[in-house]
């Protein structure tokens, strides 16, 4: 995810807020102390009431910040390259926390946790992940998902099932025509669900903004792709959704959470128990990810994966690493817990870059992270990338 951060750290919230927060996560605002290792909840799989999450998206949530691009889908066409890796490591279960769109959705059906957290700085972010969330609602398989997505109807000649292959439904929906009735009521479904299922507020800025959203999805279709600037479309090659939709791991194997009904299907289960999460937060900030580690702290959980995307790019640009690496050690972690990192890979030659991949998808042990820190070892973007990096691919030999 590129991005052009400004945060609005001059705002408090309202007292009444501030005061429900303290009473429901009283050290979320506070100093923490290491976490201990935990083992996995007992409720873990039950669900999350539609008040509690509601209460939860807006009670762990910052002010939000600005950005001149449109982050509909990932730029990332190695998110698959550590997949295999992080079945390799063990990195499972637990508590997931991510930041961006569509991709977390791979990674939480490889990890399979118990509860996620997506955080970004955007509210943008937030309403597409709550669109998201209604879009799973209302789709009992993956054709479902993409038609009401897309606003392409399945009633056309070839239409998928639920067994389709991930292709033969790119296929489809590349070629299937856009039916304004089937957007008018798929917004309006959406928006429903939003605000009654969901029990989240939508303000007149946040209709408009899920009006925006849902827009860019229906015209673009599967051409949908991340864009440098506001509007549709693509800008200087990054890939579009249906590209990533059949990307590859580094064996050829195809990994999307919409390649296979089992991975849609967790994530759906995920989204239908309210236990993906969206909030908009700093990672730099004072109080989301602090809340965010002060309820899975409480309620017994460990981080099993942390995907940072490429924010801490940012973060040192901005100078403020120091107040992201403070917010990790409020975490709780094992030493089986691990950073998922986008890192510009081909500007330096990263020794693990793959040529036609602006960006390499690398692994971290937070718990190493930490002590490399302690130890001086990252003074810039660069040393975080090549120092103590995982990758899914062998590094390549440097002169």
């Amino acid at each position: 995810m590129i991005r052009f951060r400004h945060y609005l750290d001059a705002c408090t919230p309202r007292v009444l807020i501030l005061a429900a927060l303290l009473a429901a996560y009283p050290n979320s605002l506070t100093a923490q102390k290491q976490p201990a290792i935990h083992k996995t909840p007992a409720a873990a799989n039950k669900p999350i009431s539609a008040a509690e999450f509601s209460k939860m998206v807006d009670l762990f949530s910052e002010p939000e910040g600005e950005f001149f691009s449109d982050n509909f889908t990932s730029n990332e066409t190695a998110y698959l390259f550590v997949v295999d890796k992080l079945r390799e490591l063990g990195v499972s279960g637990g508590a997931y926390i991510g930041v961006g769109p569509e991709q977390n959705f791979t990674y939480i059906s490889k990890i399979r946790p118990q509860i996620a957290f997506i955080v970004d700085i955007r509210r943008e972010a937030i309403i597409q992940h709550l669109m998201y969330k209604a879009v799973f609602h209302l789709s009992a398989n993956r054709a479902q998902f993409l038609s009401h997505l897309l606003s392409r109807p399945l009633d056309q000649k070839g239409a998928p099932g639920p067994d389709s292959s991930i292709d033969d439904l790119v296929q489809y929906f590349n070629d299937a025509r856009s039916s304004q009735e089937s957007y008018d009521s798929n917004l309006e479904a959406i928006r429903k669900a939003i605000e009654t299922d969901f029990q989240i507020a939508l303000s007149a800025r946040d209709q408009q903004l899920l009006e925006r959203i849902y827009r860019a999805f229906r015209q673009a279709s599967l051409g949908i792709s991340f864009r440098l600037g506001t509007g549709l479309g693509g800008y200087g090659g990054f890939p579009t959704l249906g590209e990533l939709l059949v990307a590859t791991d580094l064996n050829g194997k195809e990994g999307n959470f919409l390649a296979a009904e089992k991975d849609y299907q967790f994530v759906r289960d995920l989204q239908e128990r309210n236990r993906v999460i969206p909030v908009v937060g700093d990672f730099a900030g004072n109080k989301a990810l602090a809340t965010v580690g002060d309820y899975l702290r409480e309620n017994g959980y460990t981080v099993s994966a942390f995907y940072t995307s490429n924010v801490e790019q940012f973060l040192f640009g901005d100078n403020l690493f120091g107040a992201f690496v403070e917010n990790i050690r409020k975490l709780p972690i094992n030493d089986r817990s691990v950073f998922i990192r986008a890192f510009r890979a081909g500007w330096q030659r990263h020794p693990a870059y793959i040529p036609g991949h602006r960006m390499i998808t690398l692994l971290e042990k937070i718990g190493v992270f930490l002590n490399d820190y302690d130890a001086g070892l990252y003074p810039d973007y660069w040393s975080l990338g090549t120092t103590h990096f995982i990758s899914g691919n062998p590094p390549r030999t440097t002169r």
